[in-house]
């Protein structure tokens, strides 16, 4: 589609990246792939860094509709999805309060959990007042090694896995940093998989699974974004019975939370039994040059370009304005 016709379908789009989050790097990353990706195919797109930019700037810019590039909190949270459905302009990604419970990742598990849907057992700690005591009786129940995770972090920010009883302590103090509370969760043992979606309801589709060979099994920041040791398979080495069952789990936790236009399910395939475990839910996943959402879409046969045009072309309001108002 050449420029004119891009324009006519899409107007002038704002990429939103950068923020205010721990995850601001990865957004700018993330921010300049999508934009340099839409402009190479005719999109009159322009880069808007939130971090820097007010919401009155953003305003002025009178974009027809957004590209959220944002990850983390302030912007894949909900908040900024609730300033754009007032300011009336359509954006990618979910609405507001699937955004919202995404982000946390202790009411994902919650809702998953009312669907009937696989998630490993976990507690909730107050981040301030939890004593010692009840940590450690907690790690007995849930078993070692241990996830400990502030709940509305992402990129691995806030995450500590514990092995021994002893560190217990240290890796609790290292997740309170980041958040309120602090999520216990039982560790899988077993294969990293992830799933990214693409659509809305009935009409959302799986891409290919990739699975995540890190070094050691540390799939930490560094061997996410920036390490070429980290092995990604993808499609993920599984026979076609699994491979079916594990993106209908995906569809099914992504519907039951609520999200719509784009986003990547995380699992834990336990290696004793091939048991899949949902982790968490990024409604606005990563879009860098090591981003498994992209490395999905390529094994699918949709270039980069592609996938960021047809993200965009989900672009689209929650909330509708009722038929007899009219502004005084």
């Amino acid at each position: 589609m050449d420029k004119e016709n891009m324009t006519r379908e899409f107007g002038k789009v704002g990429v939103l990246y950068g923020g205010r989050s721990a995850e601001r790097e990865v957004s700018l990353m993330s921010g300049a792939g999508v934009l340099q990706a839409l402009q190479s195919k005719g999109v009159d797109a322009h880069g808007f860094d939130t971090g820097l930019r007010s919401l009155s700037e953003l305003a002025a810019e009178k974009f027809d509709r957004v590209f959220i590039a944002l990850h983390g909190r302030f912007g894949e949270d909900g908040s900024l999805q609730g300033a754009l459905e007032q300011l009336g302009i359509p954006y990618t990604g979910s609405g507001v309060m699937a955004s919202s419970i995404a982000m946390d990742k202790v009411m994902t598990k919650r809702i998953w959990l009312s669907h009937d849907l696989p998630t490993p057992r976990f507690a909730v700690f107050d981040a301030l007042a939890t004593p010692a005591t009840q940590l450690h009786q907690t790690a007995s129940e849930l078993g070692m090694p241990l996830m400990l995770k502030a709940p509305h972090e992402g990129s691995t920010i806030g995450i500590s896995k514990v092995s021994d009883a002893a560190d217990l302590e240290a890796g609790f103090a290292h997740c309170a940093k980041y958040d309120e509370v602090v999520l216990a969760e039982e560790f899988i043992t077993g294969r990293e998989l992830t799933v990214p979606v693409l659509g809305k309801g009935r009409t959302a589709r799986a891409l290919p699974i990739v699975e995540i060979r890190a070094p050691q099994g540390n799939y930490d920041y560094q061997n996410k974004y920036f390490s070429d040791d980290t092995q990604y398979l993808c499609p993920a080495p599984l026979d076609a019975e699994l491979t079916e069952k594990i993106q209908a789990l995906a569809l099914r936790a992504f519907n039951a939370v609520g999200c719509a236009g784009w986003g990547r399910v995380d699992f834990m395939l336990r290696a004793t039994d091939n048991a899949p475990y949902l982790l968490e839910l990024n409604s606005s996943p990563g879009m860098t040059g090591h981003s498994l959402v992209p490395m999905s879409a390529k094994a699918a046969g949709v270039s980069y370009e592609d996938l960021c045009v047809e993200i965009l072309r989900s672009a689209a309001l929650e909330l509708k304005a009722t038929q007899d108002w009219k502004p005084e």
